[in-house]
């Protein structure tokens, strides 16, 4: 028997029945009232927090301030287009999660070949491991900074966020979105602070957002620019989205099914401006006062904080900065850890004990990021979390295709297929990351 939603007569050619969906023990957990179309938007806010906090995790400072240190404003270009193309592909990831009740990784194993989906989930894990290897880092950073805590005893500190997660989803998983939003506040307070000590040049700012051919034409300038896309639209999070929506009960019919793609929209939308305002900020403070101080390019985050207080003349600034890198660490972290638990249940149907499938996913991720971590130690961090945005964006392609595939075919959404508007665009965007990922492979092969 074909898995079809209901509310539509249209043949669907998924290969296997959809299965248990993942996250299981949340799926469906936080009902949406019948009432004013106000009070069904607050019930569906909350996935899109958790989703934009892998949209600013600590790999994404890295890269902001080395790019801001060196090139002053002019990435802030690069800085909106990547916001823009993560908030059309995550209105796919909803559609996809909504309309066919199934989350990206589940529709790969269902619509691939066994050996395609393996090679799938294994690009979907190396991500993953890029990513916690930025969270790692900037999360043992902010410790240190603040707290003094050695590198090696604040990587494994992290591993801890699994025992958090198992503690806030037994309560519920309106709990997980509570800490991530307020861990979100936290962060843009202390940018809204420190932005206000550096004093930008607001019409150089406004400048930056406008493009130029530069970034292609500079090999170290496309690195960088390609280091923030690969910060800003990351491959965990499209799996994570398509996911995560599907905590949300709502009405199991075509119009209760359009009617949660449009909410659920509508948050991933709104989280992601105040996403675009961090990034931006970070990038903003990074070259409003290394680039305009003449300190040359700034990618270390522990020579960031230090800097701070004398350029800025505060002490409070350092302070702002390391408890807004903590919060960053944590809240990535956490929602790195529900990516790789809904990757694993996704694409292998592996059905375990909540808290075993989360401390094998968190392993699997932490393992390599912790060895990588203590081998480098400070001295490489900087380096290493830019080279782990550039994987990120380098692996992006092979979630981002997928997504377009399913979510423009009509033999698997029926009358949920996206706009072709959106096909489009998506496309495009899709062929501009995989031309850039071309142009910084032939650099580097050939030294250019």
């Amino acid at each position: 028997m074909l898995d079809r939603p209901q509310g539509s007569s249209a043949s669907f050619n998924w290969r296997r029945e959809r299965g248990d969906p993942a996250l299981s023990e949340v799926h469906g957990s936080i009902a949406v009232p019948k009432k004013s179309t106000i009070w069904r938007f607050l019930a569906f806010m909350g996935p899109g927090y958790l989703v934009a906090t892998g949209y600013m995790d600590p790999g994404n400072w890295a890269t902001s301030l080395a790019g801001g240190s060196r090139f002053g404003y002019s990435l802030l270009a690069v800085a909106l287009l990547s916001n823009m193309i993560a908030i059309l592909l995550q209105a796919l990831c909803s559609r996809l999660g909504v309309a066919s009740g199934r989350d990206l990784a589940q529709a790969c194993r269902d619509a691939f070949p066994r050996p395609v989906g393996f090679v799938l989930w294994v690009l979907a894990e190396l991500a993953i491991c890029a990513t916690d290897l930025a969270e790692v880092i900037g999360t043992a950073i902010g410790l240190n900074l603040l707290f003094g805590i050695p590198l090696e005893i604040g990587v494994v500190i992290t591993a801890m966020d699994v025992f958090l997660i198992l503690l806030l989803q037994n309560l519920g998983f309106r709990w997980v979105e509570a800490l991530v939003v307020a861990l979100l506040a936290v962060i843009a307070a202390c940018f809204g602070i420190q932005i206000a000590l550096a004093d930008p040049n607001w019409g150089e700012v406004i400048r930056g957002f406008a493009p130029t051919t530069e970034i292609v034409r500079n090999p170290d300038m496309l690195y960088l620019a390609l280091g923030i896309l690969g910060a800003t639209v990351m491959p965990h999070n499209l799996y994570l989205h398509s996911a995560i929506v599907q905590t949300r009960r709502h009405d199991d019919t075509l119009e209760g099914k359009k009617d949660a793609i449009r909410l659920a929209t509508w948050d991933s939308t709104l989280a992601l401006m105040l996403a675009l305002t961090i990034n931006a900020s970070i990038l903003i403070l990074a070259a409003s006062t290394f680039h305009v101080g003449g300190t040359g390019e700034v990618a270390d985050l522990g020579k960031a904080h230090e800097l701070l207080n004398p350029l800025l003349g505060s002490a409070l600034a350092p302070t702002l900065f390391a408890v807004a890198l903590l919060c960053c660490g944590l809240n990535s972290t956490v929602t790195a850890t529900i990516a790789g638990q809904a990757v694993m249940e996704g694409f292998l149907n592996i059905r375990l004990a909540p808290w075993l499938r989360r401390l094998i996913t968190r392993v699997i991720a932490i393992v390599p990021a912790a060895v990588v971590t203590i081998a480098y130690g400070e001295k490489g961090a900087g380096a290493l979390l830019i080279l782990s945005q550039v994987v990120l964006s380098l692996q992006l392609p092979f979630a981002v295709v997928p997504l377009i595939m399913f979510t423009a075919d009509r033999r698997k959404l029926g009358s949920l297929v996206a706009p072709r508007w959106q096909i489009v665009l998506a496309s495009l965007a899709a062929a501009l990351i995989i031309v850039l990922n071309f142009k910084l492979i032939v650099d580097a092969i050939t030294g250019a």
